[in-house]
């Protein structure tokens, strides 16, 4: 049996301002089925008849079924300015922004008058991408290392990090205070007596990574003149890490950073816009940047320094366990405004990263090494070489149909002739360092701003949000929709099973939209058919899987819940069944909040999510309420049971 049925009209694209075309759709399904029935398409038929997100054998025998996969009961939305979370389970507020690191520090002050110095000891702002890396397996005491993505500006205002003095006048302390609320945060947590999550504040584990840390650029790009500054002639030193958006992790142990909306701290106060095609591309700013360092470091005017906006956008690999490590920035990665990174292993144990590029009509990407993973071996230059592809996506047999196959381009300018002839790149190193125009060259397929993606732990299969593209114009079946408010996710299914195939199927595993707007289930902005009054949302963004196979679903979206976004109600996490594509609601954050981040203790009975700019536009005081600022802060999450999350 598969998943896709024969003829079902509500899962049939179309538009309400074309019933035409909802009848062309119709048409050429039937055509299709006929097509498959003929014998002709063979590869097709056998995908429909062995469906994306099917369980393993052993998991069905265990009777592992849908019930039993979303044991939770569903919420309804909330516009409140709380959590709201599943019968039976606990969200526990835990390391706000602020939080001190390190014994003997004072708390954070409530009026947010903490400076520079004092910021570089605590918890960075903005928490995103988080994982937790356990101690000798413990599910009890382990690493929490997370990312801290930004600071909340309003029209270069920065609105909470300075408290009242935040409608001043930006100036350097501000500034230095601002880079420190930046980067990532290692934090040895632990259960203490009474079962309470605590901070180990005499741990020599803490540790913060900041806008201004020292850091290795390395891999086939390190060296290079593009990457060389008058500060760092050798072009392999770098200060800082900065819009650490998603992240991932390696089998070995260490965390990846991922450099995402780079771009926003690039500016110039020299009044004259001289960037190049690349710097354009990449979206430096011509004039003035979004949070104005530049005003107060060199190295942030690129019209001063042209090639530092060059050394960020990468993935960083930090070693959480050794404290002293220098987080290196793998360039074999390629240059992009990464989301997250997601690793499998292929069938000979080489390492794959999955990324995407979080921008309106950018792509998704792979990494495969050259070398394979030795487990309890000296992995640390793995990410250093290997193969970096993008992926183009095609349409199925019948346009319309939600499904079809694809193939992965390789970026290299010695093997792909496309590149090779382009003047534009004159090494492999100027391939990754402008991954983006090297991707925009072999014609890869545009795509609906990808963010998290996530592989499944048992099929291999591969999940990414493609969060929204409002101003899509021309359609394929991977991105259905023009001026795109809603988001899709997508998933496919690499060749042979196997992550270092350059094939793959995939299909539509669900196109979020809004049923209590347009109860039309023939028009595309009320969603697929798993999408429901009751389970409503858009912009998925986080995604994870769970160990069991559940995905989770994170959202940044509209939360006006109001107009098209009536009846969404706050972002929120919802849980899906990979196999019936069921989908319900698990939490809802607050007031203008983004959920994100995710991360389990290897039993399974802890999560860790992170809350994400409250009150970004001022009508929140999450999480100390009362009158105070609003403050990103990491949810703990337990079932009151003590049992398995989502069970």
């Amino acid at each position: 049996m598969h998943d896709h049925p024969e003829l079902d009209t509500e899962d049939i694209p179309t538009n309400t301002s074309d019933n035409e075309h909802f009848q062309q759709v119709v048409e050429r399904s039937v055509s299709r089925r006929r097509f498959l029935k003929s014998g002709i398409g063979l590869s097709a038929a056998m995908f429909l008849a062995n469906p994306l997100g099917a369980r393993t054998a052993t998991a069905a025998a265990a009777g592992n079924t849908a019930a039993a996969l979303l044991g939770f009961k569903a919420i309804p939305i909330s516009t409140d300015d709380a959590i709201k979370i599943a019968p039976g389970y606990t969200a526990t507020v835990f390391a706000p922004w602020g939080t001190p690191l390190f014994a003997g520090d004072p708390s954070w002050k409530a009026d947010a008058s903490d400076d520079a110095a004092a910021q570089a000891r605590q918890v960075g702002d903005n928490h995103d991408g988080i994982h937790f890396f356990p101690i000798d397996g413990s599910s009890n005491e382990g690493l929490l290392v997370m990312n801290h993505e930004y600071t909340t500006v309003d029209k270069n205002r920065y609105v909470w990090l300075f408290g009242a003095a935040g409608g001043e006048a930006l100036n350097a302390d501000k500034a230095a205070k601002a880079m420190n609320a930046h980067g990532v945060s290692v934090m040895h947590i632990a259960r203490n007596a009474t079962g309470k999550w605590e901070i180990k504040l005499d741990s020599r584990y803490n540790r913060r990574i900041t806008a201004q840390s020292p850091m290795e650029l390395t891999g086939p790009a390190a060296g290079h003149d593009l990457l060389k500054t008058r500060d760092d002639p050798t072009g392999t030193k770098v200060l800082g890490t900065f819009n650490n958006c998603g992240n991932g992790w390696t089998p070995w142990n260490t965390y990846l950073t991922c450099e995402e909306n780079f771009n926003n701290y690039f500016g110039t106060a020299s009044g004259t816009d001289s960037r190049d095609a690349a710097q354009k591309r990449y979206g430096l700013s011509a004039g003035r940047s979004e949070y104005g360092w530049e005003q107060f470091v060199d190295r942030f005017d690129y019209a001063k320094v042209p090639n530092e906006s060059n050394r960020h956008g990468w993935i960083v690999e930090i070693d959480p366990f050794d404290p002293d490590s220098v987080p290196r920035k793998r360039t074999a990665l390629g240059r992009i405004k990464h989301e997250n990174a997601a690793y499998t292993l292929t069938a000979d144990k080489r390492i794959v990263v999955y990324m995407g590029d979080d921008q309106r009509d950018d792509y998704v990407y792979k990494f495969v090494s050259d070398g394979a993973y030795q487990e309890n071996g000296d992995n640390s230059r793995l990410l250093d070489a290997g193969k970096l592809f993008v992926a183009k996506f095609n349409d199925g047999a019948t346009s319309g149909d939600f499904m079809g196959d694809g193939e992965w381009i390789l970026l290299d300018k010695a093997a792909n002739a496309t590149l090779a002839a382009d003047p534009r790149f004159a090494s492999q190193a100027e391939v990754l360092i402008h991954t983006r125009l090297a991707a925009d060259a072999v014609g890869a397929t545009k795509m609906d701003r990808p963010e998290w993606v996530s592989v499944h732990p048992g099929s291999g299969e591969v999940y990414v949000t493609l969060t929204n593209n409002d101003k899509r114009s021309g359609t394929d079946d991977a991105n259905p929709r023009e001026k795109n408010i809603y988001g899709q996710i997508l998933r496919w299914r690499e060749s042979g099973a196997d992550a270092a195939a350059t094939r793959f199927e995939w299909d539509v595993f669900v196109l979020a939209g809004n049923p209590v707007k347009y109860a039309d289930r023939k028009d595309l902005k009320s969603g697929s058919s798993n999408i429901t009054v009751d389970n409503t949302f858009n912009s998925p963004d986080g995604l994870a899987f769970d160990r069991d196979g559940r995905l989770w679903i994170q959202t940044d979206g509209k939360y006006s819940n109001s107009g098209d976004y009536e009846g969404q109600g706050n972002n929120q996490m919802l849980c899906a069944d990979p196999v019936s594509k069921e989908i319900r609601r698990f939490l809802v954050g607050p007031k203008e909040c983004e959920v994100t981040g995710i991360a389990f203790t290897p039993d399974s009975k802890t999560l860790f999510i992170n809350v994400q700019h409250p009150g970004e536009a001022g009508d929140s005081h999450w999480p100390d309420g009362g009158s105070s600022i609003p403050r990103s802060a990491t949810l703990i999450i337990t079932k009151d049971d003590g049992g398995v999350i989502g069970t």
